[in-house]
């Protein structure tokens, strides 16, 4: 038999019913409260006290609770952890109520539309996505409810929708149930939270969102948005802009994997914004203007038109300091206008947020006088964007007191002089004693009754009292009699009831009445919220272009020129971050010379010396180029790249079970696939997590297929030195390396790039400053010897005495087994070869061959087969995948 449940609890499961996915705040009195799983599973997640309901009952009923005023805390905690949380308010007065108070959900918040957002995150959107899969092809739709911007693209691959939703930080996406296993399993993998939406709404906010969208599909996934949104938010989305449609073919694309490599947004150490490229670059002084300058760093422009006029403003306003000082003062006063608009359309705005509107667009005035100043043309079209909102402002300025409280409904928002009904009201209530006092003299002058008095009773209310002897002397059209005494006769008058009347409900009613008025004005400034909007626009982006003003001024960075051809010229170029860090002064800037007839350079150079700097700094170049800032360098010619793909630095992916070498290949793959002849390529170390031989051949097929079919600008940092012999065989390669020098014995860095090949290898140097022990060192040089002398095998320990190392022979044995050749330093140790490489050869073809035949003394017919197979190997018709597998079967066969 069901156990039966009270009242209370049967209307609170019906309820919870509705939301089994969310955390149910169900509101008594002053508090929410969380029962059964919700209040064990919140107890231990929020700290709190968990107690029982029913005590005495055989199975009393976990609950928790939270007081309401302070519930904001508790919901923020439970989102953060990535769940979910329903409001469930009383609909109806307690005291008025009969029976059970009505309750309902009237908010369901999630990860993916908080609004109220605060400290650093009030400076990041908060972006919530929607995927819908058709014929092979995915339809994205993301929007920030806070702001109501919203945007939609088609993409074509899993890989591709993956990337957009780290790119935007999705928290939580919106899918119809029909999305393929593979994205579904990617989603929950990048911790993205699953919400499910079965029915497409069909109302007015739908097809006015989704009016200006041609395609049915983007259609079709913003109105799934959409529908999600109405339905989770049960109030009018009149903030949210019409959807646009976008390509990510109209940016620079740069995936989630190289944005990380190149510490855009996120510092690879700390997981902190410190240490970035955005942390360098925001000197916005509005929340607004700090999360478009991630937007532009995300997105960075490829149509040179567009890059020429954001960098004329930035310009414009290098050159003028005093007036961007005065542009500075005035944003400094400006709020976060976005999320003010969309909270004034959530019907979420208080007194306080009115204030901040009105004190925000009373700075516009002032920021369109000093762009006027200017008389620069370049900032004509934002100028005229400006738009102050006057009738706005002087609503809230009329209409608000200016230090109001933060609740809207306790009274104390509105001025005097506003509304004359509420002036009444006040008037009652704080001069209801003169006014009783005033009438009472009024009447003795009146009736010529000298002892004459107005008194208050609560039964009776305000009377006015006669004695019985001055009866005759009243005016009987005007007084009613009310109440008989002994001695006296007490009356009212119709004015007087209409002062009781007044001052006995002032309080209520002039609190009910401010909150009309609130709401009133509240609803007249929504229906502005497009030219908020607007205004907002323009304010952010005039906020990015005098950040980057004042950065570029900071660093001493100095305008790119932008070419749609090949060339990129840069002098002195640095990197702006290791640079804000080092100062000015110690930081070695360096050339990237590259024109029409260099496509590669192929970097050497010791471990420590700068090479990943020394891409990292082009990449970052690029980009900045490209959002519409100067440059860190003393000259800078750069042509627009489509895409940059970066190979630095790897980690296992334990998850999917992918080594770092396979993360390597893939990523290498990602390049050599979708790169273009107007992208630019980072690789650094390809190679390196396999055997030598194996990572020499990958190596120069990869930079051979580069040169021969992708064509894209491409640095290369290697320690195979053999592949500097590539120069001669490819034209458009050349080699430079990042100097070192040893001193007294000891490795001096120069990080100074110049051309040619490094001339040797200083691995031992380094594993010196690493702080190896002497020994170990001592016996790695005597091998080091052996091998650049190009003996046929490694040194035994017997030759070299491998009691040197103070230990067996069988420690002995390990060092000779985990000993690599000098030039393939940076390869694991367990992987080295038998022999030292030989100097790469030329053959027939002009392909470079890095291993020259061994003497056939010590070839068997096996390996005489695989050298042949590999003189015969058409390493340009292969994909580096391919290669790899081809070496995978020569080694087996070697066994």
């Amino acid at each position: 038999m069901a156990k039966k449940l009270t009242p209370m609890m049967e209307q609170y499961q019906k309820v919870k019913d509705q939301y089994p996915d969310a955390f149910l705040f169900y509101r008594l009195g002053d508090f929410y409260e969380l029962f059964n799983d919700d209040a064990v599973k919140g107890a231990q997640l929020l700290e709190l006290t968990l107690t029982t309901r029913n005590h005495s009952a055989k199975n009393p009923i976990p609950m928790c609770g939270v007081p309401h005023r302070a519930v904001k805390n508790y919901v923020d905690i439970l989102i953060d952890k990535g769940y979910k949380v329903a409001i469930c308010e009383q609909m109806e007065d307690p005291k008025k109520a009969k029976g059970m108070v009505k309750r309902a959900v009237t908010r369901l918040i999630t990860p993916g539309t908080q609004m109220d957002l605060t400290g650093d995150a009030a400076r990041q959107n908060n972006y919530l996505t929607a995927i819908s899969a058709k014929d092979g092809q995915f339809n994205l739709a993301y929007t920030d409810l806070s702001t109501g911007e919203l945007k939609t693209t088609t993409l074509d691959s899993v890989n591709a929708i993956i990337n957009e939703l780290v790119n935007l930080q999705s928290k939580e996406t919106v899918v119809d149930g029909q999305l393929p296993e593979e994205l579904t399993d990617q989603l929950a993998k990048c911790n993205i939270l699953q919400s499910h939406q079965p029915e497409i709404l069909k109302n007015a906010e739908v097809s006015y969102l989704t009016q200006d969208l041609e395609s049915p599909d983007q259609q079709h996934v913003v109105a799934l948005l959409v529908s999600y949104l109405l339905t989770t938010q049960k109030r009018s989305l009149a903030h949210m802009q019409r959807a646009v449609a976008y390509r990510p073919s109209a940016f620079m694309k740069i995936d989630h994997y190289s944005k990380t490599n190149l510490e855009l947004m996120t510092n690879m150490r700390s997981g902190k914004r410190q240490g970035t490229l955005s942390w360098l670059l925001d000197e916005t002084k509005t929340a607004m203007g700090s999360r478009l300058l991630k937007r532009w760093l995300d997105r960075p422009l490829i149509d040179k038109d567009r890059i020429n006029e954001r960098q004329d403003k930035v310009q414009e306003l290098l050159d003028h300091y005093f007036e961007r000082s005065n542009l500075q003062q005035e944003l400094i006063k400006v709020y976060d206008l976005e999320r003010l608009a969309g909270r004034v359309a959530y019907g979420s705005v208080n007194g306080r947020d009115l204030i901040q509107l009105k004190t925000s667009l009373q700075q516009v005035p002032k920021i369109k006088y000093v762009l006027e100043t200017l008389d620069s043309p370049v900032f004509e079209s934002l100028t005229k964007r400006l738009d102050p909102l006057n009738d706005v402002a002087e609503l809230i300025d009329r209409a608000i007191v200016a230090d109001p409280p933060i609740s809207v409904t306790d009274g104390g928002l509105i001025k005097t002089g506003y509304n004359k009904r509420l002036d009444e009201y006040r008037d009652a209530m704080n001069n209801g004693k003169r006014w009783i006092a005033d009438l009472q003299a009024q009447e003795r002058e009146v009736t010529g009754i000298n002892n004459l008095k107005i008194g208050y009773n609560h039964v009776f209310g305000y009377y006015i009292e006669v004695t019985k002897v001055n009866l005759s002397k009243i005016p009987k059209d005007r007084y009613e009699r009310k109440q008989t005494l002994v001695n006296a006769e007490r009356f009212s008058t119709p004015e007087l009831k209409e002062k009781e009347a007044l001052i006995m409900g002032a309080q209520e009613k002039s609190t009910a009445l401010e909150y009309d008025l609130f709401v009133d004005i509240r609803e007249r400034v929504k229906k502005e919220i497009k030219r908020l909007q607007k205004l907002a626009q323009a304010l952010s982006e005039l906020d990015v272009l005098q950040s980057f003003a004042v950065v570029s001024e900071d660093y001493h960075f100095v305008r790119p020129k932008m070419n749609t051809g090949h060339t990129l010229k840069i002098k002195d170029g640095r990197h702006p971050v290791v640079e804000k860090f080092m100062g000015h002064q110690e930081y070695v800037p360096n050339d990237v010379m590259m024109d029409d007839q260099t496509d590669i350079l192929l970097i050497t150079g010791p471990n420590m010396s700068g090479k990943s700097t020394y891409m990292r700094q082009l990449a970052l170049t690029a980009v900045m180029a490209q959002m519409g800032c100067f440059v860190p360098a003393k000259s800078a010619e750069l042509p627009i790249f489509d895409q940059i793909f970066t190979r630095i630095g790897a980690a296992d992916d334990l998850i999917s079970g992918e080594s770092t070498f396979m993360v390597e290949m893939m990523e290498a793959n990602n390049a050599l696939v979708h790169a273009t002849d107007r992208s630019l390529i980072l690789f650094d170390e390809i190679g390196r997590g396999t055997a030598t031989y194996d990572g020499m051949a990958l190596a120069q097929a990869i930079i051979e297929y580069v040169h021969q079919h992708v064509r894209a600008k491409t640095l290369f940092s290697t320690h195979y030195h053999e592949l500097t012999a590539l120069e001669d065989a490819l034209p458009r390669l050349k080699n430079v390396h990042v100097g070192a020098t040893e001193k007294n014995g000891e490795l001096v860095f120069l990080h100074k790039v110049s051309a040619g090949p490094a001339d040797k290898s200083y691995g031992i140097h380094v594993a010196k400053l690493a702080g190896m022990p002497d020994q170990l060192l001592k016996r790695a040089d005597q091998i080091l010897q052996k091998l650049e002398n190009k003996e046929n095998s490694l040194p035994t320990p017997a030759a070299e005495n491998a009691a040197s190392y103070g230990a067996d022979s069988s420690s002995a044995d390990r060092v000779q087994e985990s000993t690599a050749p000098a030039s393939a330093e940076a390869a694991p140790v367990s992987a080295a070869p038998t022999r030292p490489a030989p100097a790469p050869a030329v053959d027939a073809n002009g392909q470079m061959e890095l291993f020259a035949p061994a003497p056939k003394k010590t070839r068997s017919n096996k390996g005489d087969k695989i050298l042949h197979q590999l003189k015969e190997l058409n390493l340009m018709g292969m994909t580096p995948m391919e290669v790899m597998n081809q070496i995978y079967q020569w080694q087996e066969k070697l066994k």
